[in-house]
Order: C-alpha cells, then sequence, then structure tokens
C-alpha cells in the first residue's frame, strides 16, 4: 500500500458534506457582518449577516461570541472562494415552521414582536419564521394606524399554515374578542343597579357618551350627564376623560348610565333657597313667547312669565331680554312637588307714575305746563 502525504491523511479523516446538510461547528471569529464556523471540514464555515438575521442593520458580534456552539445548514460546500456558505436564518425557519405547525395544530397561543407593519397588515417572527397578521385580524374593532403595533409583542394564533405557499396566517382578533367575552360575563356577574363604577370615556356622539366600564360599555345618555342642561356633550368630555358613574339600567347586554346622584340633586336644597319672597339671581337660559326659563343653578330652572317682565307692557321676553343675560328676581311662587318655580322681575320695580294718583297740587303744576299759553293768559 503507497504511503499517503499529510495532507491526504489530514484530508482523510475529515468529514464529508453536501448541500443541504445540516452541520455543528464552534465560532473561532466574529466580525460586524460574518461569523466564521469550524465545522470539522477542510474549510471553515461563513455565515454572512442576511444568512444570519433579517436586520440588516444587525452587529453579529453583539449577537454572537468566539467559542459560542451553534448549528447551520450549508448553501454550498465552495463558495467560490474555498469556504463553505452556511445559512443559519434557513435553518432557525425551519425549526420555526415545525414550531408554528404544532401551534397550529394545538391552537395555541403565541406571542412575538412586530418585526414589521405592512399595508395591508403586520409581520411578526417566530424563531425565524414569518407570520403574517391581515388588518382585519389585527384587532376586533377597526385600526385605521397599524404603526402603533411597531415593535410591539402581541398574542395570536395560527389559523392558516401552508409554508409551501408561504402562507402562514396569525389571527390576534379571536383573542380579543373572547378576552372581551369573558370580561363582560364577569362584569354582568358584579355590577347592579345603583352601583357606582369607574369608567374611561370611549366615545362621544351627538345624543351621548359610550364608557368602557372594563369588560362592556355603558351610554351615559345627554339627559344623564348633569343636573343642568348639556346642549353639546363633546364640549363637556373628552375621549379618555375618567369618570365616577352611577349604574341606573341594565336591559340585557345594555347598560344605561348617569352622573346625575341623587345627593347631589339641587332640588334637595331649592325649597330653602327658592322660599317665596326670596330675592334671587339667575340666567336667561331660553325663551318662549309667553315668557323666559331662568337658570337659578344647574338643575334648576325657574318661569320668568312675560307679564311678570316689567310693569310696561311687553308683547315677548326677547324684545327685552337676552339668551344669556344675568337678572334678578323675586321668587312668587315654589311647587317642590312638581319642581316648579315661578319668578317676578315687575315685583322688584317701581311702578310707573299714574297721573290720577298724583297729589293735587301736582297734578294742577303739571296740567298748567301743559295748558295752552292762551288759557294761561285769560
Amino acid at each position: 500500500m503507497s504511503e499517503m502525504s499529510f495532507e491526504q491523511m489530514l484530508e482523510e479523516s475529515l468529514k464529508t458534506i453536501h448541500n443541504g446538510e445540516v452541520v455543528e461547528g464552534t465560532v473561532i471569529d466574529v466580525k460586524e457582518d460574518e461569523i466564521v464556523l469550524n465545522i470539522g471540514y477542510k474549510a471553515d464555515g461563513i455565515i454572512s449577516r442576511n444568512e444570519y438575521t433579517n436586520d440588516s442593520n444587525a452587529d453579529l458580534r453583539e449577537l454572537v461570541h468566539v467559542g459560542d456552539t451553534m448549528e447551520a445548514k450549508v448553501l454550498k460546500v465552495n463558495d467560490g472562494d474555498g469556504q463553505v456558505a452556511l445559512t443559519y436564518k434557513k435553518l432557525a425557519a425551519e425549526k420555526g415552521n415545525k414550531r408554528l405547525e404544532e401551534a397550529f395544530n394545538n391552537q395555541e397561543v403565541l406571542r412575538a414582536p412586530v418585526t414589521q407593519v405592512l399595508s395591508g397588515g403586520l409581520s411578526v417572527v417566530v424563531d425565524e419564521a414569518r407570520v403574517f397578521i391581515p388588518a382585519s385580524l389585527v384587532s376586533d374593532t377597526y385600526e385605521k394606524n397599524l404603526e402603533k403595533f411597531a415593535g410591539q409583542e402581541i398574542e395570536f394564533v395560527i389559523t392558516e399554515f401552508n409554508p409551501r405557499r408561504r402562507r402562514i396566517i396569525g389571527d390576534r382578533k379571536q383573542l380579543l374578542v373572547a378576552q372581551k367575552a369573558e370580561q363582560q360575563r364577569e362584569l354582568f356577574e358584579r355590577i347592579h343597579v345603583g352601583d357606582v363604577l369607574e369608567g374611561v370615556v370611549k366615545n362621544i356622539t351627538d345624543f351621548g357618551a359610550f364608557v368602557d366600564l372594563g369588560g362592556a360599555d355603558g351610554l351615559l345618555h345627554i339627559s344623564e350627564m348633569s343636573w343642568g342642561r348639556v346642549e353639546n356633550p363633546k364640549k363637556v368630555f373628552n375621549v379618555g376623560d375618567k369618570l365616577r358613574v352611577l349604574l341606573k339600567g341594565i336591559n340585557g347586554n345594555k347598560i344605561a348610565l348617569s352622573l346625575k346622584f341623587e345627593d347631589e340633586n339641587p332640588w334637595l336644597t331649592a325649597a330653602e333657597k327658592y322660599a317665596v319672597g326670596n330675592i334671587v339671581e339667575g340666567r336667561v337660559a331660553r325663551m318662549t313667547d309667553f315668557g323666559a326659563f331662568v337658570e337659578l343653578e344647574p338643575g334648576v330652572d325657574a318661569l320668568l312669565h312675560v307679564s311678570q317682565i316689567s310693569h310696561e307692557h311687553v308683547d315677548k321676553p326677547s324684545d327685552v331680554l337676552q339668551v344669556g343675560q344675568e337678572i334678578e328676581a323675586k321668587v312668587v311662587d315654589f311647587n317642590g312637588e312638581d319642581k316648579k318655580i315661578s319668578l317676578s322681575m315687575k315685583a322688584l320695580q317701581q311702578p310707573a307714575a299714574n297721573v290720577d294718583e298724583m297729589p293735587e297740587e301736582v297734578s294742577e303744576e303739571a296740567a298748567a305746563e301743559e295748558a295752552p299759553a292762551e288759557e294761561m293768559t285769560e
């Protein structure tokens, strides 16, 4: 048997490898964009940054260190420079696909960071395997701006798994729907009419505001926002406001709320404040042809009849008063049971002088002033 050279014996002792084979090696050098592995072959293995991670800005020196042991898959036995081209990313993705297949079969809830925001949804990565979550499955409500999810860790389930077509679909919406259904069930089990609850304003309309109670939304109707009148809810509340609300009613899954707490009812002390004969101040809130309604305080309005505005004849209140005007008047009637109060401005005014009621000498003097000159000379 012929003698072999040292190089031939060394080459014979080294293993042979093939494209697609998984090899294990030890990191012997790391650069910013390249990893060098000793894989027990005549040539070292090279993993470029693009074959290690999807992050094109990653510094491999921060992720891998000399002496680390890792597995990789052979891309090319000879990359043209006499070295072995390896991929860590594709091997990790294959393992990730197996992980996703198991999660798909078991309907397991996964958690992963959002790596990319696309026009049609979100992209997340599980063990280097990509999952696409369509915009319609991101939330149980319409999300106008998906950018807010960038970098966030989110939970989802795999609803479609077809790696051959590169179609792996995730669904976050069904988890939120299930979670809210459970929260709603728990909420309805513990709440009762008359309870005082904490909530957050979620949406505001012309007729009221919807308040998130933590499991279900309640409607705070415009008529229940204050003991006084509210013209526009959007001028009173903002989305995100925290409120302490009274649970007024439950009808199926509908909840009616109120901010009109009975211990704050202004009519509880109205009898004393607005007793007949009291002089009060108020603001003209609205007017009709027969009179003006004056707000004495939020929730307490009084009627100033057109006949009680002045001793002089007034056709309609708007001829002498304006909405928003502050006035002073006397309480002439109080009906606590029907919550009605009547006012009079006329009662605070001096009546106009009447000639028939003047003293005789004053009347004669006035008559003399008004008599024709020829009468006075006779």
